[in-house]
């Protein structure tokens, strides 16, 4: 390796690793052959940490586990333990007991408690998860952490993904500089109502669980929370955000801090981009959208009409075809429930380009320029509602061939 790539190299494993924090990720032929499948994550003694979960009823073994694991350990995990190809969903008793013997033996190998141990599973719902594979390879797993594996485990994470979400922020308090680093995995079954289908963030800074908890609740009401791909929650959704107090600056546990206001910035700014990254990555997707509602009563109708946009396949194939039909945007709007909505103060844009106002087209709309715009890869759609101040954003993705037939296949 010359000199300008090694050097690029190093850079790069400086940009993600966090003080007290270890990654890696090794083949344990869960599912399919010659392919990253078992990843761990493992903190120094003293790491807090939060999470949030999938609102699906039936959520899967592992997130039923790493609830109770959260509780029983005080919110201080060792070790996050996450398979690919078999999601451990749709599993009963038997997925429960599953997850929980996984964790009672990397915790025997690393000489933790079992519930210091949070298992995290994505894949096939409704299949036995091969708890003798995963076994078998955790001492292989443990002896290939290291500080800077960070895209090789978010490799490790994908499943339908074409690419891995990985990012990181620096943040300066006090001339301290900070680390936070965080990835994300999940293309398609991928409307959240809560977070994503898997993320992990992890800092070096020293901060509560009750203020963890309260900045990632925050941060992922406005990145998680706002995005869609199908309109489905997945059984497995998890988001975890661990700070491991390695820097060695001062307990964070002030909301209104300065070290706080640091951290909540760089921790919205990176859910963010690991969000967005989801949607720019859905299954079969070939456009990058942006649904911007302004004008409602509130926040909450904004987010109706946005969704109700987000989840249409007509518009969504519209979207693909680069078809300027704009009056299935009227009538997903139309049928969001909004009460009294006065048809004639809509107006409706594409690209910031007026297509419809009035309740009909727009006097100077072209369709030749309305198509032109909707050739491109990001694509912003406003609607404005005209009956408030309220605003919302919502990022979805279109539906291509390539959708249907990768969902098709997904279990072939």
């Amino acid at each position: 390796m010359n000199d300008s790539k090694k050097d690029a190299a190093e850079a790069a494993v400086a940009q993600h690793s966090v003080p007290g924090v270890t990654v890696a990720a090794v083949e344990a032929g869960i599912r399919y052959a010659d392919r990253s499948d078992l990843v761990a994550l493992s903190f120094d003694e003293g790491t807090t940490a939060a999470a949030v979960f999938t609102r699906n009823a039936f959520c899967a073994a592992p997130v039923t586990v790493a609830r109770e694991h959260l509780l029983a350990c005080d919110f201080m995990p060792r070790l996050l333990l996450i398979n690919t190809g078999n999601a451990n969903a749709g599993t009963g008793e038997r997925g429960l007991l599953a997850a929980r013997h996984c964790c009672e033996e990397a915790a025997a190998v690393l000489g933790l408690d079992g519930s210091e141990v949070l298992p995290f599973s994505t894949g096939v719902i409704g299949e036995d998860l091969p708890t003798d594979r995963i076994v078998s390879a955790l001492p292989k797993l443990f002896a290939a952490r290291s500080p800077a594996d960070w895209e090789k485990a978010a490799l490790g994470i994908m499943t339908t993904d074409t690419r891995p979400k990985l990012g990181s922020r620096h943040f300066v308090v006090d001339g301290r500089t900070y680390v936070l680093s965080g990835m994300a995995k999940g293309a398609g079954m991928l409307r959240p109502d809560m977070a994503t289908m898997l993320a992990f963030l992890t800092t070096d800074a020293a901060v509560t669980p009750d203020l963890l908890d309260t900045l990632l609740r925050r941060a992922v009401e406005m990145s998680f929370h706002r995005i869609t791909v199908d309109g489905d929650t997945s059984t497995n959704d998890a988001v975890l955000l661990a700070a491991t107090g390695a820097h060695g600056g001062p307990l964070c546990d002030d909301v209104d801090s300065e070290l706080a206001k640091g951290f909540a910035a760089a921790l919205e700014s990176l859910c963010l981009e690991l969000a967005q990254g989801l949607v720019r990555d859905g299954e079969g997707a070939s456009k990058f959208v942006e649904i911007r509602v302004s004008g409602g009563r509130d926040e909450a109708e904004c987010l109706d009409v946005a969704f109700t946009i987000a989840h249409s396949p007509l518009v969504k194939t519209a979207l693909f075809a680069g078809d300027p039909n704009w009056g299935r945007l009227l009538a997903a709007i139309g049928r969001a429930g909004l009460v009294d909505l006065d048809v004639t103060g809509v107006r409706i844009f594409i690209n910031n380009l007026i297509i419809a106002e009035n309740g009909a087209r727009a006097v100077d709309y072209v369709e030749s320029e309305v198509a032109e715009l909707m050739r491109g890869e990001d694509l912003q759609l406003g609607i404005e509602l005209g009956r408030g101040d309220a605003r919302a954003r919502v990022w979805t993705s279109d539906f291509s061939y390539d959708y249907v037939r990768i969902n098709a296949e997904y279990r072939s």
